[in-house]
């Protein structure tokens, strides 16, 4: 079988298709989630405990930094050592709403299946043949 071919074979099947679509629409939905926290719940958090920016924590492992020197000032230090934890907490409380977002969405959208779900169906019409075999049912009750 020839390349061409067979990269065609592999590239057309219907999964490798609906990874391609769900990637997509993946990098879509993950910009809304991300424009959810951002621009509606980080606001928020913000007006309650204040700005939720960490990044500039850090810790000197070695040498002697000036005290209350910015985080990328600090750094730009010879011979210095430090620990920057500040970021990964920010990065992490911002993981932990996003988390919470994505939470709510799938929670709300189960909620809407299983009220879908529950509704009662109308019960199919009946048949030709069942409305024949009721009239003949009817009829020799009748007798």
């Amino acid at each position: 079988m020839g390349f061409v071919k067979e990269f065609k074979e592999f590239a057309v099947k219907g999964s490798v298709m609906d990874l391609a679509v769900g990637v997509i629409i993946g990098g879509a939905f993950g910009k809304i989630i991300d424009s959810v926290v951002k621009d509606l719940v980080m606001p928020i958090v913000s007006a309650i405990i204040g700005q939720p920016d960490f990044s500039s924590l850090y810790v000197v492992l070695k040498g002697t930094v000036p005290a209350n020197l910015p985080l990328e000032e600090a750094r730009k230090i010879p011979d210095t050592s430090i620990f920057a934890y500040g970021n990964f907490i920010t990065v992490a409380i911002n993981f932990l709403l996003l988390a919470f977002v994505v939470f709510l969405l799938v929670k709300g959208i189960n909620t809407l299946k299983r009220n879908e779900e529950a509704k009662p169906s109308t019960p199919p019409a009946p048949t030709k043949e069942e409305l024949l075999l009721t009239e003949i049912r009817d009829l020799l009750k009748n007798k």
